[in-house]
């Protein structure tokens, strides 16, 4: 008995999204000397932008591919890099800050607060925070396993 499979790839797939090679391109920014319009030539617009004492940019990476035929092709990322710059009220570079998948591994997330404070970090915290659960539930499969448990 012969088995032919003709709709099957042995190379992976491989989906991407955001800035390619944000770890590299990074590099070419240098603080206190590049500009806003700078930083647009060499990374594009912002995924995400913010208004505080300065401007804040986010930039993110974020490159899946399909997991081994075991776990039937789910999508697993395997790289998530993020890239926070802020640019001052002359439009120059004051901070960049670039955290990659370990990175976010890393952060403690507080099962209670007690006081709302709106700040740069607290958003910084929240975006991070929101990208790691990304991470470690990237179909949202344990969301909603918690929305039915509590429907019931």
């Amino acid at each position: 008995m012969t088995l032919v499979v003709t709709n099957c790839s042995f190379k992976k797939v491989v989906k991407h999204h955001g800035v390619p090679f944000l770890e590299k391109k990074q590099k070419q920014l240098i603080i206190n000397k590049t500009s806003s319009n700078d930083v647009r030539k060499i990374l594009g617009t912002p995924s995400t932008r913010s208004k505080f004492d300065n401007d804040v940019w986010i930039y993110i990476e974020r490159k899946q591919t399909q997991s081994r035929l075991r776990n039937l092709g789910q999508m697993k990322i395997f790289k998530n890099n993020v890239l926070v710059l802020e640019i001052d009220n002359y439009g120059i570079l004051k901070k960049k800050e670039f955290y990659n998948m370990e990175d976010m591994k890393k952060i403690k997330i507080a099962e209670e607060t007690t006081e709302a404070n709106f700040s740069r970090n607290s958003f910084i915290y929240e975006f991070m925070s929101s990208m790691r659960q990304k991470i470690n539930d990237p179909l949202g499969v344990r969301a909603k396993k918690r929305e039915e448990i509590s429907q019931r």
